[in-house]
């Protein structure tokens, strides 16, 4: 079976390559889990990231958002001390933010979903990548992505971060022309 070059590290990248990236994802509370997923990823390898995904879902009560709104100093503190986190005060801080700002969105568009796919007018972009040094950090979507999401407030949220995000929940095809997910979107 041939993938993208950037998941054959190990089993987990190429089960992450293989059921989730790239995968269309309509569901608010996947989209918001990868929203937390990747802020913290800013700086940071996704690998890094993904080996502390079950980790992440435990300290942050499975990313619910009305639960994350109501953390206080003391849960901020425990959070510190979770040595199997990215144990980073602004990041924490900005995950509380950014979970309040996900629910006005709800709020304001009906769904997250609406709300994150008006960036690719509710349309996967297909892109026809033949290398993976092709593949570019930002897009004019994920730019205009990031200045709304940075006007209402979210954190974390650069145009680089917003690409990725929209390539891990299937707004964007960058799946190698050649790799068995560029065409087979069912799992």
């Amino acid at each position: 079976m041939v993938r993208c070059t950037w998941c054959q590290k190990d089993d987990l990248y190429r089960n992450y390559h293989d059921t989730e990236w790239g995968i269309p994802s309509y569901n608010d509370h996947h989209l918001f889990e990868h929203l937390i997923l990747e802020t913290f990823q800013a700086g940071l390898s996704w690998y890094t990231i993904l080996a502390k995904r079950e980790n992440f879902r435990l300290a942050f009560d499975n990313f619910d958002a009305h639960k994350i709104v109501e953390y206080n100093e003391d849960k901020i503190n425990e959070l510190l001390l979770n040595a199997g986190i990215i144990r980073s005060l602004p990041k924490i801080k900005g995950a509380i933010n950014n979970a309040n700002l996900y629910l006005k969105c709800v709020d304001e568009f009906g769904s997250f979903t609406k709300y994150i796919w008006q960036f690719t007018d509710h349309k996967i972009i297909t892109n026809h990548w033949e290398m993976m040094k092709d593949l570019p950090s930002t897009s004019v979507q994920s730019d205009n992505m990031s200045k709304d999401m940075r006007k209402r407030g979210f954190k974390f949220i650069g145009s680089t971060t917003c690409y990725a995000y929209m390539q891990s929940v299937g707004m964007v095809n960058d799946h190698l022309q050649s790799c068995w997910r560029y065409k087979n979107k069912a799992v």
